[in-house]
C-alpha cells in the first residue's frame, strides 16, 4: 500500500477530529484527498508535526488531536516522542506512517527499516501503542491516554499537486475552525 492510501484510509475515521499533517508530500496527499478547514498543513518543518500536535491537544483538551507523521520525521525529532508520553494527552493520537523513506527528498532510505517503532513506542512508556493493521483506529483515538499509531506503507510519492494555499491562509483557516 501506498502512503496516499494509507491517508486515504486514515481520513475515512476522521470526523470532528483536528488534524495536523507532516510536510511535503503528506501534506499534499491530504489535501488533494480530504481538505478541510480542520486540517493544518505543515510548511517546512521536518519533525515538528508531533510538538505541535502536543501543543494543540495541551491548549485545547476538549478536541482530539491526530497527527499524520512520518518515520523520518520522528527520527528527526525522537524527544517528542518522550515529551508526548510525559505529557500524556488523552486527546492525542499520533499516527507515523512509516514507508522507510524520507519521501519529500527523494525517498532516501530511514533507519526505520532498522527499528519496530511500536516497539520504541511501548520501550518508552506508551501504553497505546499499536500496529494500524491490528486496530480500528476509531476505537484507539478515544482512550485514557495519548495513542501512538504505526502504519506500514511501500516508499513512494503521488502526484498530489502543490497545496495552493499560502502558510497565512492555512494558520488562519485552521484557527477559525478551532
Amino acid at each position: 500500500m501506498a502512503r496516499y492510501e494509507a491517508i486515504r484510509d486514515i481520513m475515512e475515521h476522521i470526523d470532528e477530529e483536528l488534524v495536523i499533517c507532516n510536510i511535503g508530500f503528506p501534506s499534499r496527499e491530504l489535501y488533494e484527498i480530504d481538505d478541510r478547514s480542520k486540517n493544518f498543513y505543515m510548511i517546512g518543518s521536518m519533525g515538528l508535526a508531533s510538538s505541535i500536535g502536543l501543543g494543540l491537544a495541551l491548549a485545547k483538551p476538549s478536541k482530539n488531536i491526530v497527527v499524520i507523521d512520518g518515520d523520518g520525521s520522528l527520527l528527526m525529532n525522537m524527544g517528542s516522542l518522550v515529551t508526548v508520553f510525559a505529557n500524556n494527552p488523552s486527546n492525542l493520537t499520533w499516527i507515523v506512517i512509516d514507508n522507510g523513506a524520507y519521501g519529500s527528498t527523494g525517498n532516501q532510505d530511514t533507519y526505520a527499516q532498522m527499528i519496530d517503532l511500536v516497539d520504541v513506542a511501548k520501550g518508552v512508556g506508551f501504553k497505546n501503542s499499536y500496529d494500524f493493521n491490528d486496530i480500528n483506529l476509531k476505537d484507539v483515538m478515544h482512550n485514557e491516554n495519548a495513542s501512538f499509531v504505526v502504519y506500514r506503507t511501500e516508499a513512494g510519492n503521488s502526484k498530489a499537486p502543490i497545496i495552493d494555499l499560502d502558510p497565512i491562509t492555512i494558520k488562519e483557516r485552521f484557527m477559525k475552525s478551532i
